[in-house]
Order: structure tokens, then C-alpha cells, then sequence
């Protein structure tokens, strides 16, 4: 992966417009893994690589073959296809992200089957025909399963529930997770529901419990980004080189008619890792009255990552509810998964041209 030449920087405590942040960092934070580590380390609790190679989905005659991992019945897979299954798995391995993994579908996956067609030479309405089946199989080899064993760091969290007023989430040390199943969904792009639903008697808390979890993708976005359109009509956020042809894109909730995002150009001017967000009521057409700082974590209103913009009080930024972006509406600002943020705040530079459309 590209090392990004964007400074990291932590903001002095300010109310913004739209979203409101207060960014924080740490030295690991700035010391960006090289493409030799990020390539070689195996995180912990995975399976074998080798065995988590292993393709489950096969294209025969053009149809999807999808094979049960042992444990897994039809029963626990309910009305998810093992067709939309694959395709959502494999699509998560190209830079045109499909959103929360669910084995349903819907208009996220749609948006990313569009996208993938295009940025590879095909019509962009043509669905999920044979053309589109072979160049995923061919990208991404089928791998559609892994395993997982859950760690003592998983298992001792901490988890606790989430207040649900302002006030109250100000007086916590961080808003992290409520629960190690909604930890592990996040991580491994999975809906909460689905990671239960392949594991019905896991005890998600206890270390050393083996589950079955979806081969995700690796998290990385193509470097040399030289434009972000955030294409409000669409939901989605697309990234383009500089000879304009486009290297990624990510399904986006963009704004509202009661709080709508801008138009037009503006730049990316910073990030900052793990922000605090900052409520000013006075500022504000929504909300409580008064002004509240609320800690870091991934359910942060602004999520674990915040890309800052030269227009004031705007960000794209991540979200505490994954199922929902590009389903329900943001602020103003361009709330994408924490994953799909994350992974574009490592590649992003500051003076990124950012067109709303």
C-alpha cells in the first residue's frame, strides 16, 4: 500500500457545522504499516491461511456452486442465496464495496455491481450475469468462508451498553462496542444477525470459541486518488486517478432534504484517527440543548475516522451503524462503514479534490 503523505494531526476542541469533531491521535497511528508487513502479518484468531484459501464457490454451466462449511446447515443460511452470498464476499475483495455483508442483497450490492461492471470495461445494467460471475471468480477465486477462534483481547473488550443521551455518552471513557458479537460482525463486514446466524450456540465472549465468518476483504483502497465524487443522487462515493478512470468506490449516506450535503469542489484538508465528536446545540438544528464533547470509538457519531474538508463543518467520516449507510440519511456530511473510512484515510491525501454532484 501507498504511504500517504497526509499529516495526521489532532483537532483543538470546536463545534462544526454539520458533523462536529474533536480528533485525537496516538504515535502508532502515525507510523503507517509498510506494504511488506501489511502482506505478511497473519492477525490472530484467524484461520491458516492455507486453509482459508480453500475456494467454497464454484462457477459451473454459469451458475454460483456454493459449498457449506461442516456445521453450516441451509436451515441457518434461511433465505440468503448462496449466489448473493459469493457475489457480496467477492465483491468485498475489489475496491467497489458492497457495505455490511448480509447474504441478502439489496441496493448497496446493486451499486457495487454496477460500479465493478463499469470500472471493468462491462455494461453497467447488466446485473449479475455470467460476464460479471467470471471476472469476480477470476479476481477473487471463490474463497467465500473462513474460520475464526475468539482471543482473550476479543473476550476482555470492554463492552457496555451505549446511553442514548448526549450528556450521559460525555461522561464515558470511550463509546466503544455494546457487545463482542457486534465487535466481530463489524470486523469481519458482517451483518450482526449473519454472524449469529451461522453461529448459533457460539458464545461470542468466551475465548477460544471457533466461528464461521465470511472471507472479507483486506481493507485496502488503490493509492494516487487525485478526485473523490461524492454522487449524492446514487448513495455512493467514487474514487478516480488522475487520467480520470476510476479506482474505487463505496456506498455513502450523503446528506438529507432537512440537512442537505454541498455542491460543488472542495479539498481534502486533514484526518484524524479515532475523532471525539463535539455537539454544540446552539449551533445545531437538531439535537439537545447545550454543548457535549463525546469520547472516542467506533460509536462516536462520526465513527473511528474522520477525513476533514476545506469547507467548513464538513468531513466524510465513519458511522455506529453500518446497516444502515447509503439507507438512511447523514447530516450533511459523507458517512461511509468504519471499515470503507478507515481504510480510505491510509490512502487519501491532504489536497484531494472532493466534487459533490
Amino acid at each position: 500500500m501507498k504511504k500517504t503523505n497526509l499529516a495526521i494531526v489532532a483537532f483543538a476542541a470546536t463545534a462544526l457545522t454539520a458533523c462536529g469533531l474533536q480528533g485525537t491521535d496516538s504515535e502508532e497511528e502515525k507510523q503507517p504499516r509498510t506494504e511488506t508487513q501489511a502482506q505478511t502479518s497473519q492477525p490472530e484468531g484467524y484461520d491458516d491461511p492455507r486453509e482459508a484459501g480453500k475456494a467454497e464457490a464454484r462457477l459451473v454451466d454459469g451458475k454460483v456452486e456454493l459449498k457449506l462449511p461442516d456445521g453450516v446447515t441451509a436451515e441457518m443460511m434461511g433465505d440468503r442465496t448462496g449466489k448473493m452470498l459469493a457475489v457480496q464476499v467477492m465483491l468485498d475483495h475489489t475496491a467497489h464495496a458492497p457495505g455490511v455483508i448480509d447474504g441478502f442483497g439489496g441496493g448497496n450490492t446493486d451499486s457495487a455491481i454496477r460500479y465493478y461492471r463499469e470500472a471493468n470495461g462491462m455494461s453497467a445494467d447488466g446485473g449479475v450475469d455470467e460476464e460479471l460471475l467470471q471476472a469476480l471468480f477470476e479476481e477473487t477465486s471463490g474463497d467465500v468462508f473462513r474460520t475464526y477462534t475468539v482471543t482473550e483481547k476479543d473476550a476482555k473488550g470492554p463492552f457496555e451498553p451505549l446511553p442514548e443521551e448526549f450528556a450521559d455518552m460525555a461522561e464515558m471513557d470511550a463509546l466503544g462496542y455494546e457487545s463482542p458479537a457486534e465487535m466481530l460482525a463489524e470486523r469481519f463486514h458482517m451483518d450482526k444477525e449473519f454472524l449469529e446466524a451461522l453461529n448459533p450456540d457460539a458464545d461470542f465472549g468466551k475465548a477460544g470459541t471457533k466461528l464461521v465468518i465470511v472471507s472479507h476483504g483486506n481493507e485496502k483502497v488503490p493509492g494516487d486518488i487525485a478526485k473523490l465524487e461524492v454522487r449524492k443522487g446514487e448513495g455512493r462515493l467514487v474514487a478516480f486517478d488522475d487520467a480520470g478512470d476510476m479506482l474505487a468506490s463505496f456506498p455513502a449516506s450523503i446528506g438529507s432534504v432537512e440537512f442537505p450535503s454541498p455542491s460543488g469542489t472542495m479539498k481534502v484538508n486533514t484526518v484524524a484517527p479515532e475523532p471525539n465528536y463535539t455537539f454544540d446545540g446552539d449551533r445545531q438544528d437538531w439535537g439537545p440543548d447545550g454543548t457535549f464533547i463525546l469520547p472516542p470509538g467506533p460509536n462516536n457519531p462520526v465513527g473511528g475516522t474522520w477525513i476533514d474538508l476545506t469547507k467548513d463543518g464538513y468531513g466524510i467520516h465513519g458511522t455506529p451503524d453500518p446497516d444502515f449507510i447509503a439507507k438512511g440519511e447523514s447530516h450533511g456530511c459523507v458517512r461511509l462503514t468504519n471499515w470503507n473510512a478507515a481504510a480510505l484515510a491510509k490512502v487519501i491525501e491532504k489536497g484531494t479534490q472532493v466534487v459533490f454532484t
